[in-house]
């Protein structure tokens, strides 16, 4: 909706923003390396992050806790995305 601004940083965090203000209005902390990606899923309930530490993460936008973790990759996880209908996500 333009309202929040989600952004991925090296230092292993994802955070949600207020665009109007600047704010920080969430964390989103559990990464052991740096976050490459951070995305909402399409009806903006959750966030997926994906990160050099081989692991994506599915979190709730509202509340910011880590729902589901996804490990199993060898090497550096840069990307991560959710179907079309959010039921799905691609590592």
């Amino acid at each position: 909706d333009g309202q929040e601004v989600l952004t991925a940083s090296d230092d292993g965090c994802a955070k949600l923003w207020s665009a109007a203000s600047g704010e920080c209005l969430r964390s989103f902390e559990g990464h052991r390396g740096s976050e490459c990606r951070a995305v909402f899923s399409p009806d903006g309930q959750e966030v997926l992050t994906a990160s050099d530490d081989g692991c994506a993460k599915l979190w709730s936008a509202a509340s910011g806790e880590c729902l589901r973790s996804f490990e199993g990759h060898r090497g550096s996880e840069c990307r991560a995305v959710f179907s079309p209908d959010g039921q799905e996500v691609l590592t």
